[in-house]
């Protein structure tokens, strides 16, 4: 498997590419004078690189559509340190990526696109730092259904000057019909198309609903975004072969086909560098933030996962051999992204993923969502034997999916007293942040039974530092030489749009500890 390092050298020629794909008869059309009715974005931050995106809004859905582009080192623009020409393609839904070049380590920039004589928002975005660096800090976000009520999570992400990037763990939107998980009537926020989405054109248009929220459009242009895909952005429980929400008999098709469609709308709607290889295209990858922090990006959900165990007590067909959640060869990519980490004397490692990899047992012992970690215990230990065996430390698992906030330490073995301490945190050798969703609902409910829950949760599972089972909102995570701050926001309403958000918890890792404690209050 290529290295890190290896994989960011063999990106060092500049390219500039349209990316857009075919439409059809369902896919909108222009609503208004501007062609940007998507906004513009970036992501996918190199030292001397940046994904641009936007998307052109046709008045023909069968022309190819120049479309000029400009970076700056300043708001005005009037400081150009690259641009050009590109075509919006009709076979790319007219959605266009510039991987924008020639640009400095660790500064700001900003972009612009015009069309027809139109210009777009002014973006604004960043480039990885090199070297020595004091700090880096992250938004991280998931789980972001359209129907349920409005992105006051994004609009309060986009307000923030203080990120270097805006991690975004899966979800980033749901392929249920109207009524299937969520309705949207009350907020004038119902699914189009109305119906699953299971097409190329089912997929486009999904994004392209998505991509119409101005509080989203905001969060974008404002800061440049890393992301991974988790199921939805497909359908529910995916693995490689198959989907839990997948079923031919009902007129979806052949799996393999509906998963090449909404691979393919994500990386036409989606500011992200594709990485191409012989097996296709896949979303793991890292990022080097100078000497200070590894981000490195997992694909949980399609790359190599192998199918979900129905019967959660069924321990013996859980940890059958064979059995991935990465796959072979992401799991041996991940194992020497660490190594590699550690040996270059970075401080910190932070894995961006999907899905809880601390273990979440019921009263029993039996793992409660096949899911998550739990139910591929051999990559987990894996990972866990890499962090001990070569006493790698300082690594931060950041999680999505669930759709609701936790903070734990991360041991083989929480629940045996000579193994892990939580007091101390002797024995944990990671520790994982889960954020809460956007906009999706709590599996739990709310008020005194979401709370019960809470408390009952924290007191069974000796690793659990603290939960949070009704908020709506984010997490940041702040990372210096001495700890990893994370705070978690919760947004006041999903009901109407609001950027009213007030802190609900903060937890800390020192250097050296693979431990929780309580943070320091106030924005960190």
């Amino acid at each position: 498997m290529i290295s890190r390092r290896r994989m960011l050298s063999n990106t060092a020629i500049a390219t500039a590419v349209a990316t857009t794909a075919g439409l059809g008869a369902a896919t909108p059309r222009a609503t208004s004078a501007t062609p940007f009715n998507h906004g513009v974005a970036s992501g996918d931050p190199l030292h001397d690189r940046v994904i641009l995106w936007t998307r052109i809004t046709p008045a023909a859905s069968d022309n190819s559509i120049p479309v000029h582009w400009v970076i700056a080192d300043d708001e005005a623009l009037s400081r150009v340190v690259n641009g050009g020409e590109v075509q919006a393609q009709p076979w790319r839904d007219h959605c266009v990526k510039v991987d924008a070049t020639g640009l400095d380590a660790g500064r700001t920039w900003y972009f612009q696109f015009e069309c027809n004589g139109v210009k777009s928002p002014i973006g604004r975005t960043k480039t990885l730092p090199a070297g020595d660096i004091d700090a880096v800090k992250f938004a991280v976000a998931s789980c972001s259904n359209y129907p349920f009520g409005y992105f006051n999570a994004y609009a309060c992400i986009a307000r923030r000057d203080d990120l270097d990037a805006v991690l975004h763990l899966g979800d980033y939107l749901y392929e249920y019909a109207p009524g299937e998980y969520g309705q949207g009537k009350e907020f004038g926020r119902e699914h189009q198309p109305a119906r699953e989405i299971v097409s190329l054109d089912d997929y486009r248009e999904r994004h392209a609903q998505y991509k119409s929220d101005p509080d989203l459009q905001e969060a974008h242009r404002r800061h440049p975004w890393i992301t991974v895909w988790d199921d939805h952005e497909s359908t529910n429980n995916s693995w490689k072969d198959g989907a839990q929400n997948h079923n031919p008999d009902k007129g979806e098709g052949n799996w393999l086909d509906r998963r090449k469609s909404a691979e393919r709308a994500y990386f036409e709607w989606m500011p992200i560098r594709e990485q191409l290889g012989s097996r296709g295209s896949w979303t793991y990858r890292s990022f080097r933030y100078g000497n200070l922090c590894d981000l490195i990006m997992l694909d949980t959900r399609l790359h190599g996962r192998s199918e979900q165990i129905s019967d959660r007590k069924d321990k013996a067909a859980i940890a059958a051999a064979g059995r991935s959640l990465l796959g072979a060869d992401q799991k041996a990519w991940l194992l020497d992204e660490l190594s590699a980490s550690k040996q270059a004397g970075t401080r910190w490692r932070v894995l961006g993923q999907q899905c809880m990899f601390g273990q979440l047992p019921d009263a029993e012992g039996h793992v409660l969502n096949t899911d998550q970690w739990d139910g591929y215990p051999h990559d987990r230990q894996a990972v866990l034997d890499q962090l001990s065996s070569e006493g790698i430390r300082n690594t931060v698992i950041l999680t999505g999916d669930i759709h609701t906030a936790w903070a734990m330490d991360i041991t083989p073995n929480p629940f045996d007293p000579k193994a892990y301490d939580p007091k101390t945190g002797s024995g944990s050798l990671a520790v994982e942040l889960v954020t809460t969703a956007v906009t999706s609902p709590a599996p739990f409910g709310t008020g005194e039974e979401a709370q019960k829950r809470e408390r009952d949760t924290v007191a069974a599972l000796p690793h659990l530092h603290w939960a949070d089972f009704e908020s709506r909102g984010y997490l940041t995570a702040k990372i210096t030489p001495d700890q990893t701050h994370a705070e978690w926001w919760s947004v006041s309403t999903i009901a109407e749009r609001s950027t009213e958000e007030i802190l609900v918890n903060s937890m800390r890792t020192l250097d050296g500890r693979n431990h929780l404690e309580p943070g320091l209050q106030g924005k960190a």
